[in-house]
């Protein structure tokens, strides 16, 4: 058996420590460049990833915007519904009054309440952007005007508008009630 003396030191042993240092640093910049690789490459997933998120909401949003243009669209179109529908049963109440303040005024009867009356309706139709369309005197247009009589004239034109019978009406640039009107033909 070997015995070793109490003489030994570790510390006496020759070491190399700049053939240390140089492993250490050779092994650390190995680790480092490996490192760096696959933190480039996860860099580039994350970024590529990002960018797919971006487009995503991209195009989240822009559905969201149609959504919501749509949704109020749907919402004005509903209500100007309601509105002309309101507005046709009043146009009948309106007529009415119209014929009783003609009917009065053929039988030169004081009329000036139901003309009062009648300036009020107008304002509440102007209010609510409902227009009558301008029909005597124009050319048969059958987007605005629906002709339940023909006269023969050969000193106008034909389809020329030769009296009203109904006035017609425009709500929020839709006919809500065509003009019924009497038309001209030549021959």
């Amino acid at each position: 058996m070997v015995e070793l003396s109490s003489e030994f030191n570790s510390d006496k042993i020759p070491v190399d420590i700049e053939s240390e240092n140089k492993i250490e640093n050779n092994f650390s910049d190995i680790e480092s460049n490996s490192n760096v690789e696959e933190i480039s490459k996860l860099l580039d997933l994350e970024k590529q990833k990002s960018s797919e998120y971006q487009e995503k909401l991209k195009l989240v949003l822009a559905d969201f915007q149609n959504l919501s243009r749509k949704t109020q669209s749907d919402i004005e179109n509903g209500v100007n519904t309601k509105i002309n529908e309101f507005a046709l049963d009043f146009l009948h109440i309106y007529d009415d009054f119209v014929r009783a303040k003609e009917s009065l005024s053929d039988n030169k009867i004081n009329s000036e309440g139901l003309d009062s009356i009648l300036k009020n309706m107008d304002s509440l139709l102007k209010k609510y952007h409902i227009e009558p369309i301008e029909a005597l005197g124009e050319i048969f247009n059958p987007n605005f005007h629906e002709a339940i009589s023909i006269i023969h004239d050969p000193d106008l034109d034909d389809d020329t508008i030769t009296k009203e019978i109904r006035k017609g009406y425009i709500s929020h640039e839709r006919v809500i009630r065509p003009t019924l009107v009497e038309i001209s033909k030549k021959g």
